[in-house]
């Protein structure tokens, strides 16, 4: 089990191999598609991004609405290829990791090579479980998106697997190529 303490060094995320098991203990930032778009607007603008985009992860997630007592509702991994045609551009600019569920494409993986970045999958269908791991939440941008807004969340042994790593492995093909040969 690697752990990884975010803001994260190209180093850091370079040690990683596709399989890995990570366990995440520190600041993380959620975002989807709509999030990324205005993240992308504020870069072509020169204007400054809500966050410290540079060394940061960004979950991929919408959460449900906080419990009573809870920092959060569940917080289930969104699929990842809405964030594809953002994602090049906030790597360039020193995003190490993502977390969500579901293939990236090819842009996105010769970014995450070029630039030192990695991917990480979460587990589809385990947002309430997940959320445990969460022990603070704020929303820090685009509050008019609810559970779309960029949040900062404070996470505790947050669990993820290495998809994709800097030197181009896939753990979805790996594995298919694995069952194949079966």
């Amino acid at each position: 089990m690697k752990i990884l303490k975010p803001p994260l060094k190209r180093e850091d995320v370079e040690a990683l191999e596709a399989g890995d098991k990570v366990l995440i203990t520190g600041t993380i930032y959620t975002g989807r598609d709509a999030a990324h778009k205005r993240l992308v607007d504020l870069l072509d603008s020169n204007k400054p991004l809500p966050f410290d985009i540079n060394g940061s992860v960004i979950f991929y997630v919408g959460p449900t609405p906080s419990p009573p007592g809870r920092p959060i509702g569940a917080a289930g991994p969104t699929t990842s290829y809405r964030m594809d045609a953002y994602a090049p551009r906030l790597i360039e600019k020193g995003l190490r990791g993502m977390i969500g569920k579901g293939p990236r494409d090819a842009n996105v993986k010769e970014a995450m090579k070029k630039y030192g970045s990695v991917y990480l999958g979460a587990t589809g269908g385990a947002g309430a479980l997940m959320a445990q791991a969460v022990k603070k939440a704020e929303v820090i941008a685009f509050d008019d998106l609810g559970p779309e807004a960029i949040r900062k969340l404070e996470v505790v042994d947050f669990p993820v697997i290495v998809i994709n790593d800097t030197k181009g492995n896939d753990l979805y093909i790996e594995n298919v190529k694995k069952y194949k040969k079966g």
